[in-house]
Formats: structure tokens, sequence, C-alpha cells
């Protein structure tokens, strides 16, 4: 004899053995770390200059990006987002986490100083402050901060060994730490007096993320720039990492169909460049070089290379 069960049971028994033996797809909706240096995503941000504070998760259960912790963390840092259209430097905000997490976990990062508007930062640097002309705070990539009762040589120690990014000490308990090219630097040796020109010689080309997938659209930003008034090929390389003399792909920068010279001619312009990541690639470490066109100095390099990135399988 045959029997027979409601539909509603055999609906409860099917539910049960999903949640007993999860099937890969649903382990698969998990997103991937984009970046290098992540942290928990977990902290608790306060700026000394505007008064903000704020406990922030930067990231959902699935790994995604927590977009109302992001607008908190601009409103925190006093970041214009939508005047830029785009968040404070995320990279930036994952490794405040990371490095938080080693030195003082549950701390709050106390911030000095974070966003300044390219005039803000002028008038600073005028009244003779350590404040460089191509500074990284002007375009949301840099925090000076501190974390109670660690040292600022601790913290510019620990940060220095990872050659991740940027890091200046200038004595006391706070430190500054950009996301832009790799480098340190103590008082003695910041040279944020300078008062040579820079003829965008430390121009520095970035990634948004450290890891992309095949076929998806990578953003590239220019930081520690001087001057805007200059052009860049449409036809931009890829290289492995490992291999900077022969290039492993060709692609075209997206925002340049019709011309032989995209023109960067201000500040909004150099950190909206993007190109399409080849589908034929391999997984692996790459690099991207950009060659300038249309330079308005010879002291200017002739091409920038980015930071080393991960394409995933």
């Amino acid at each position: 004899m045959t029997r027979s069960y409601p539909l509603v049971f055999i609906t409860a028994f099917i539910l049960s053995i999903g949640m007993l033996y999860p099937d890969q797809h649903a382990a698969a909706t998990i997103e991937p770390d984009r970046f290098f240096l992540m942290g928990s995503g977990d902290m608790r941000l306060k700026n000394f200059r505007n008064q903000r504070e704020a406990k922030i998760h930067l990231l959902n259960p699935d790994g995604s990006f927590n977009k109302e912790a992001l607008h908190k963390a601009d409103w925190v840092l006093g970041f214009p987002a939508e005047e830029k259209g785009e968040h404070f430097s995320l990279r930036l905000l994952f490794m405040l986490s990371y490095f938080a997490d080693i030195l003082a976990p549950g701390q709050t990062i106390n911030v000095e100083s974070a966003y300044r508007s390219p005039e803000y930062n002028d008038k600073i640097r005028k009244s003779g402050n350590n404040v460089a002309r191509t500074s990284t705070h002007q375009d949301g990539l840099a925090v000076d901060f501190w974390l109670q009762g660690v040292d600022g040589k601790k913290i510019w120690e620990t940060v220095k060994a990872k050659n991740c990014c940027g890091i200046g000490h200038y004595g006391g308990k706070t430190v500054h730490l950009d996301a832009g090219r790799p480098r340190f630097w103590e008082a003695a040796t910041s040279g944020t007096q300078n008062k040579k020109p820079d003829y965008n010689r430390h121009a520095y080309l970035s990634t948004e993320f450290d890891r992309y997938r095949h076929n998806e659209q990578l953003r590239l930003s220019f930081s520690s720039l001087s001057s805007f008034d200059f052009g860049v090929s449409p036809a931009i390389q890829v290289f492995r990492a490992d291999d900077l003399n022969h290039p492993a792909a060709t692609v075209q920068l997206t925002q340049s169909a019709e011309t032989t010279c995209y023109w960067i001619g201000d500040r909004h312009t150099s950190r909206r460049l993007t190109i399409r990541l080849p589908g034929n690639l391999s997984a692996g470490r790459y690099k991207i070089k950009i060659e300038f066109c249309n330079r308005p100095f010879e002291q200017m390099p002739l091409e920038s290379v980015s930071n080393e990135f991960e394409l995933m399988q």
C-alpha cells in the first residue's frame, strides 16, 4: 500500500534537509575579500576636527560592502561623497581596521585629520605645517590618527613592515596613513616643505580593489598629482606582476573610444579611468601600465605602473 503525505510535511522535510546539508551554490554566495589587508571591518571612528564619531561595520554578513556604513564613514571623516561621486577610500578604511585589530582591538580609532579640500590643504601648507603639496588627504586617501595606549612609533613600525601603503611619523602618538604609493618617512625625511616644483614626478596609479573577477570593470585612479594638464594613452597594458617587460594583454580605456590621447584636466577626471579586464587571462597577480602623452613637463615620467592586484579564479 502506498502511503501519501500532506504537502506541508513534504515541504518542511525538504527545507530541513537543506539546512542540514547546505549546497555548494549557497556557500558560493559569500563575497570574496576585495583587499589584501581587510581586518574585521568593525571599528569605532572619532574625528577630533569635526567632533563626529560612529561605530561602523564595513561588511554585511555575506561579505559585501555595507553601503550605510560607508556613508557613515564619509560623514565622520568629512568626505563630500555626493560632490565627489565616490566614497572615502575603501582600501584605507580596511587597512585602518586591519592595523587597529592587531594593535588595539576594540579601541577607538582617533582621527586628527582626514579629508582636506585642495584649498584648505594649500592654506595649512603655507602656514608652515608638515603638509605636502600633493597630499593624499585631498583625494580621501589619508588619515592622521592615533590609538589609545599605543606608541606612534610602534604603529609606524607595524605598518612599515607590510610595505603596503604610505606611513609617516612626526613624533608622539599620531601617525599618517594613506592608501597611496608604498613609502615611509619620519619628520626629518618627510620633505613636506620642499619648495621645488613637483612636475608630477610622484603620480601614483592605483586600482579601486585588490581582487577582481574575469571580465569585470576595473577602475583606475591617480593620486599625488601636482598638475592636471596632461593626457594618457587609451591603450592600457596589463602585465603579470613578475614580468613587466612582456604585456599579457592590451585593453582600451573605456573613456577614450575616439582619441589617441585622453585628456586629464582636473582631479575628478584623474580618478575615473576604467577598463574591462579580459576574460582570457589566467588567474594570478597583475599590474597595469599607463603611458602619458602631451606631458607638460619634461621631468614628468613617461608612464605609471599600478599597484599589484589579483585576478581570481
